[in-house]
């Protein structure tokens, strides 16, 4: 199963990431990312990757 690396100090809260999977991502009141699942199941691995794509910081990978 893949799971998501976050890199924190990248991280600008955004939240684009949360816009395309908010089943995955999600900023909390301080605009910290936080990942709700700790590995992706197979149904959301796209939503997972196109969350991590239109990161602006490039603070998201999905590992397999």
């Amino acid at each position: 199963m893949s799971r998501i690396e976050l890199d924190r100090d990248r991280c600008e809260g955004h939240g684009l990431c949360e816009e395309i999977a908010p089943e995955i991502y999600r900023l909390d009141d301080d605009a910290e990312l936080e990942l709700l699942v700790d590995e992706v199941p197979p149904e959301l691995l796209a939503k997972a990757e196109a969350g991590a794509r239109v990161c602006p910081v490039a603070a998201l990978r999905v590992l397999s």
